[in-house]
């Protein structure tokens, strides 16, 4: 087994998950299996009860894992599946060792950090570096890890020691570390700065890592003199001085990577140049394309995000994407209008009347509307009136985990009378309970105890909206993060008044998917499909919205007829009986069949 390392230097948010992300995607281009673990140093055991305000939104694996975004950038990137596991944090493995401790495996010694903790984080890679993560029986060949945080972090020691020792115990030629730095641009003097990455690399070194390659980020390509200076300073050959500036859209950075040769340098490092299954320069034309592509893109297609994390986008990272992903496969620029959900309610009319027209303006002017999944009272009455707005006004709507239980609340007052319609999260105490707490959940603790990771959904009517985006399947299995459900004994009331309940869990009691059939495109999920989400594999509700807020939902689901779309995003065969079979292979070109308006990539 291989490694790779990526750490940060200067200051926080330099990109260091994309730039891992990238450093993946360029070595599986050259034929490697990759697979990507995130160390961070927080002593939280997972992410799940942390604020998106405070580190952004969390991701949700298949095994139900609450992990940090960066793996959510791995899965899209490289298009693998990982576990709870290849996110490491501090809690976990000062947990695990306590646990140790306590069934008394130490055999009487002091446990200290080094060398239990340190000897803990190691075998933990070693470990989970082994687990297959592309749908093969086969481990990977490398393993990037990024650890988290920035060089001189205290709570980062431990792993900066393990890792010291980790490059000893795996030996030079199987490790690889790739330090991330800012060269700054200082506008009264108007030159790249090199003393900050000088700094962070003695730090580095002081703490016993040496790096191999330096990814320097800034504004604009780094100037000659200047790599030559942090070779001199930082003793890093300037042929492995990478230069990752600021670029249009993300998926230019492998390019990037690739143009600088970066991989040169890495399998130089990894001692891999010789092997006979990496070619010479990594198979990219997927990425270029749909760089390209999405620089190119004109016609905007305008989608209204209604939520009360608006003030940090990384909030909804996940749900960009997938709208990202499905409006380039649709040929449309992606306008996403930020909507505080907060502005819309009559509260801010009276105290400030600016920002709530503001907001209705925005609503009003989006092609579609997107309620993402939340927690809390604050801003539900909001994303209630804009579930209202979308219905009476046929503007495409899709609604994800609360955005659907919204929409539930929203038609039992207004369509249904029920005045007093809410969830029991907002209103314990209501007398028509549209959305309760699900019954095997926990009340007193609040980490892990939600319902979590994949679950199957079977859609209860064939010829409906979502069962088509998902190509006539008979059953999807999505990923879900939730605690409280749609009231299965209104159920029957609802449908009665027209709301249709399309997909079920397999019990047949649990509410997964709703729709509006009157409605030009009126969905709400209990899940998250933003999670399965890829560059070439758009998840299929979100293909769905974009396609019916730019007109081109007709087109789609004419097109998408007769085939099915597996939980990965892989076209599949159906039979006339629902089942379906396996992947399809050799599809034209890869793609779907082209809609009115190009293909949709796949």
């Amino acid at each position: 087994m291989k490694y790779v390392l990526v750490t940060g230097g200067v200051v926080s948010g330099l990109g260091k998950g994309v730039t891992a992300s990238s450093i993946g995607v360029l070595l599986k281009g050259c034929g490697l299996r990759v697979t990507s673990i995130k160390i961070d140093p927080y002593l939280n055991t997972d992410a799940g009860t942390m604020s998106p305000f405070e580190h952004g939104e969390v991701f949700v694996l298949d095994d139900g894992g609450e992990v940090d975004l960066d793996l959510g950038n791995y899965e899209r990137f490289l298009d693998i599946k990982l576990t709870r596991d290849n996110n490491i944090t501090t809690g976990k493995i000062y947990q695990s060792v306590i646990d140790k401790e306590r069934r008394g495996e130490y055999l009487g010694k002091t446990v200290q950090v080094v060398p239990h903790i340190t000897d803990e984080i190691q075998e933990w890679i070693e470990r989970v570096a082994m687990n297959p993560v592309d749908g093969t029986e086969e481990a990977a060949d490398v393993c990037v890890i990024e650890l988290g945080g920035t060089i001189g972090d205290i709570e980062s020691m431990p792993f900066i020691e393990a890792l010291g020792q980790f490059s000893y115990r795996v030996g030079p030629r199987n490790f690889c570390l790739v330090h991330v730095s800012l060269v700054p641009v200082l506008n009264v003097v108007g030159e790249q700065k090199t003393k900050p990455t000088q700094h962070s690399v003695r730090g580095l070194r002081g703490l016993g890592l040496i790096p191999d390659i330096l990814a320097c980020r800034s504004t604009q390509p780094l100037e000659e003199q200047v790599k030559v200076k942090l070779a001199q300073f930082c003793h890093v050959p300037i042929p492995n001085i990478i230069n990752l500036h600021d670029v249009t859209n993300i998926w230019h950075i492998p390019l990037l990577l690739r143009d600088q040769k970066a991989h040169e340098a890495i399998l130089k490092v990894l001692d891999l140049q010789c092997v006979g299954k990496v070619p010479r320069e990594p198979k990219l034309s997927e990425w270029t394309d749909r760089a390209s592509k999405c620089d190119k893109l004109k016609t905007p297609v305008r989608i209204a995000m209604v939520g009360k994390y608006t003030g940090l986008s990384d909030s909804y990272l996940s749900v960009l994407k997938a709208l990202l992903h499905a409006s380039v496969a649709l040929n449309r620029k992606l306008v996403v209008e930020w909507v505080p959900s907060c502005d819309l309610e009559g509260s801010t009319a009276q105290e400030t009347p600016d920002a709530y027209e503001k907001a209705w303006k925005s609503l009003r002017g989006a092609d579609g509307v997107l309620v993402p999944g939340g927690f809390g009272d604050r801003g539900v009455q909001g994303k209630i009136l804009a579930a209202k707005y979308a219905r009476e006004s046929n503007v495409p709507y899709l609604g994800i985990c609360l955005g659907m239980q919204i929409a539930v609340i929203e038609f039992a007052r207004s369509v249904m009378k029920l005045d007093g319609a809410n969830s029991t999260e907002f209103d314990p105490a209501t007398k028509t309970p549209c959305v309760i707490f699900m019954p095997e959940g926990s009340k007193t603790h609040m980490g892990a105890t939600m319902r979590l990771g994949s679950r199957r959904t079977l859609f209860q009517v064939k010829n409906c909206k979502s069962a088509k985006l998902y190509g006539n399947a008979s059953y999807v299995d999505e990923r879900h993060r939730h605690r409280y459900e749609v009231n299965p004994d209104m159920v029957q009331e609802f449908e009665k008044a027209g709301l249709s309940f399309v997909g079920r869990d397999e019990s047949g009691k649990r509410m997964e998917i709703i729709e509006l059939p009157t409605h030009r495109f009126f969905i709400g999920a209990q899940f998250h499909p933003e999670f399965k989400s890829r560059p070439g594999n758009p998840s299929p509700l979100f293909l769905g919205l974009i396609a019916a807020a730019s007109g081109q939902l007709d087109h789609l689901l004419q097109r998408l007829k007769g085939r099915g779309i597996c939980s990965n995003g892989h076209v599949m065969k159906v039979y006339k009986n629902g089942h379906v079979m396996k992947p399809l292979k050799g599809l034209v070109n890869g793609h779907y069949p082209a809609t009115g308006n190009g293909p949709i990539p796949i």
